[in-house]
């Protein structure tokens, strides 16, 4: 049960996390530096007050339009609306105007269903893409319904250091509550979300914290032992690792990026992977000449390209309010240019994968329509074939597009491009 302090507290970091104008969690983790006396049960209760607020705000904001200048209200309804608490138990950390408010709030309950943003918890402008896109109300609630939970912990098991019958029967066997993902032949699923940074298996190398939507998306690459490989948008290297398993450590595998702390935080995640083949090296755009070297030798390019996010609510329920469709356009030029420049590196016969973790057609299927329009010598590889040998999902079409309500996973998109001259 949150306390007095710990409420004055969250109201603080809601007056700046409203905002929008940083990642929350951004503004959370600033915020506890400068109170350096909070225990952990303290932060424990903030932050999940804050999130709280946050994966409600539709319908707080139905109560209280800019729930930023009034944080404290803001925080008491996410204490009622979202984690369960009735007025009676928190009725001692309000005054009667607060009381009498929070009455008001609940006797609205029954009318946030008529809305569908405030059905769905997500904003105008984001219903409104999905709905032009062709998704009817019913799968607009599923999903926004979907994101509002907190995701469950994924890790790859890296097969050049165990299997994961094995390892998962380990995990069990230490009381976590832990089972094979459906999809991933390499993932599990673990449901408390056990601290992972000091289990002997993931500083082995063994085990690799990895969304398992993402590890669909190496799989798909098809990517073999010995081949040229390039992660073109790299990050911080968790589909370069789990390519550079499946080389099984031979053959060259480029990882670039624009952000040099990624790819440095990339290095000792390859050390522990026990991975010599990963070459990773800073660009500084997709023009870059120093990539020139690799014009049509390239076996496979994955193109994981910088989009809108909106497939990974679940972890940043935030992002939702710190996008417009105005983002998306600017994004969408970016994703051209990106996959444009990626595409000039595949040798013929080679793969092209394109890939975000955006749920909007206009990032997805209409930049491979756009890029296949003005490109000609390719041929779209059905996902459905690819991945044959594995339990997939039911897929409309020859792409690759995850949901979170129907497929547990963070919404990635991918489609697959061979060069056939």
């Amino acid at each position: 049960m949150i306390n007095a302090q710990q409420l004055d507290l969250t109201a603080a970091a809601l007056a700046q996390v409203l905002t929008f104008r940083q990642p929350a969690d951004v503004v959370l983790s600033a915020f506890f530096r400068r109170q350096r006396k909070l225990g952990v049960r303290d932060r424990q209760e903030i932050a999940e007050t804050v999130f709280a607020t946050i994966r409600h705000l539709q319908k707080i904001q139905k109560m209280l339009p800019r729930p930023h200048n009034k944080p404290r209200r803001a925080a008491l309804a996410a204490l009622v609306l979202g984690r369960g608490l009735s007025i009676h138990a928190v009725k001692s950390l309000c005054d009667a105007e607060e009381k009498q408010w929070l009455v008001e709030l609940k006797e609205h309950k029954s009318d946030f269903a008529a809305t569908l943003a405030t059905a769905a918890e997500l904003p105008e402008w984001l219903t409104d893409c999905l709905q032009q896109q062709g998704w009817d109300e019913n799968q607009i609630i599923a999903f926004g319904r979907s994101v509002m939970q907190a995701a469950p912990l994924d890790v790859r098991v890296n097969t050049l250091k165990g299997k994961r019958d094995k390892i998962l029967a380990v995990l069990q066997a230490e009381g976590l509550r832990a089972e094979a993902t459906p999809y991933s032949p390499w993932g599990i699923r673990l449901y408390d979300k056990p601290a992972l940074n000091r289990h002997p298996l993931f500083l082995d190398g063994v085990l690799e914290v990895q969304d398992e939507g993402s590890q669909l998306l190496a799989l798909l690459t098809g990517v073999k032992r010995g081949q040229i490989a390039v992660d073109f948008c790299a990050g911080a290297g968790g589909k370069t690792l789990a390519m550079g398993a499946m080389m099984a450590g031979c053959g060259r595998l480029y990882a670039l990026d624009v952000a040099e702390k990624r790819l440095a935080n990339l290095k000792p995640r390859m050390v522990r992977a026990g991975l010599t083949n990963i070459h990773p090296q800073r660009i500084d755009n997709e023009h870059d000449a120093r990539i020139a070297r690799l014009k049509g030798k390239a076996d496979c390019v994955l193109v994981d390209a910088p989009c809108s996010g909106l497939g990974t609510l679940r972890r940043n329920p935030d992002l939702k309010y710190r996008q417009s469709g105005d983002n998306v356009e600017a994004l969408q030029q970016q994703q051209r240019s990106i996959l444009q420049a990626a595409s000039t590196l595949v040798r013929s016969g080679g793969r092209l994968i394109y890939a975000t973790c955006s749920i909007l057609e206009a990032e997805n299927q209409q930049q491979l329509n756009d890029f296949l329009a003005a490109n000609t010598g390719w041929h779209i590889e059905p996902v459905q074939t690819l991945l044959k040998s594995h339990a997939l999902p039911a897929m409309q079409g020859d792409y690759l597009q995850l949901n979170t309500s129907e497929h547990h996973t963070d919404g990635f998109f991918a489609a697959v491009l061979t060069r056939i001259k």
